[in-house]
């Protein structure tokens, strides 16, 4: 029976109380609130710590989805099931749908957080991915105020991130550009799985022709990927098949992938050119046709 070392069991009522908490407790202590990924490692014993402190009393301070002009903020402790059923965030950002159709079951999208996944830091991770597309920006506060990072200065390496040891993510700050949209498409063992390969795509039109575009690919390197080449290789000409095979190609090309049990490294540069394909195509299809109601994202 796999159970974890003992650990102590704090409960905090406000951001502020949890950030003392981290304060005084250092390094043996670890933020939970869905807790699907840390507690298995924890029974696992490839995690260990002295203390566990619950956020999950705070989703009424973390948990929103808001649309501003400019930007949509999300706080950390916004549940997957949340993600899933907002139609202002499907509205601006349909991959979050996409992705959030294809993350674990309904126990864990009901519990777990878009917080808690992107600290994971797992490079399978799905959020990750989506945010890195997004171009999203993270805000971590802590004993000495907030201070705001991007996905590539939040993420350290594998399962690492920027979020001190007394600090905490509250918001993910996602900016709203006109003429665009998004798309994420993922292949994987069965439902719910971790992902063999996955990949976001947004695009930004004007006039017809490709203004901007980012990709972001997961489960092929050590950290969640994105592909500055596909930017510089798409902007400024007309969306077309052989624009998303030449994205495609730049993809497998820069994807570093390793041969598991999910599949040898050839396989996943294969799936990162043709996810990639796809994810544009998706993401160019809906701008062109317009918005989607609730019952068809």
């Amino acid at each position: 029976m796999q159970v974890p070392a003992p650990f102590e069991y704090e409960r905090a009522t406000s951001v502020d109380q949890a950030i003392g908490l981290l304060e005084r407790l250092g390094s043996t202590a670890r933020l939970v609130a869905g807790g699907h990924s840390l507690l298995p490692m924890m029974k696992l014993r490839l995690a260990n710590f002295e203390y566990l402190i619950d956020i999950n009393d705070l989703h009424g301070e973390l948990g929103y989805v808001t649309v501003e002009p400019g930007q949509v903020r999300v706080g950390a402790l916004t549940r997957h099931r949340e993600l899933l059923e907002s139609a202002e965030l499907a509205e601006a950002f349909p991959i979050f749908r996409d992705a959030e159709k294809v993350i674990a079951d309904p126990v864990v999208r009901n519990r777990g957080t878009i917080g808690g996944s992107l600290c994971q830091a797992d490079p399978s991770e799905d959020l990750s991915a989506v945010c890195t597309t997004l171009d999203a920006s993270c805000v971590i506060r802590g004993p000495s105020g907030e201070r705001v990072v991007t996905m590539d200065e939040f993420y350290r390496g594998p399962y690492e991130t920027a979020v001190g040891e007394d600090e905490i993510l509250i918001e993910i700050r996602l900016p709203i550009r006109p003429g665009g949209s998004s798309a994420y498409h993922k292949v994987e063992r069965r439902a719910g799985d971790w992902a063999v390969v996955s990949a976001g795509a947004a695009v930004w039109l004007e006039d017809g022709v490709i203004s901007d575009a980012r990709v972001g690919l997961a489960a092929v390197g050590p950290n969640t990927t994105g592909i500055p080449a596909i930017s510089e290789a798409l902007r400024g000409s007309p969306p077309s098949e052989d624009l998303y095979r030449r994205a495609g190609e730049i993809a497998a090309a820069s994807c570093d992938p390793v041969t598991d049990m999910r599949g040898s490294a050839e396989y996943k540069r294969h799936l990162a050119d043709e996810l990639t394909q796809r994810a544009l195509r998706t993401a160019v299809d809906r701008i062109n046709s317009g918005p989607r109601s609730l019952e068809e994202s």
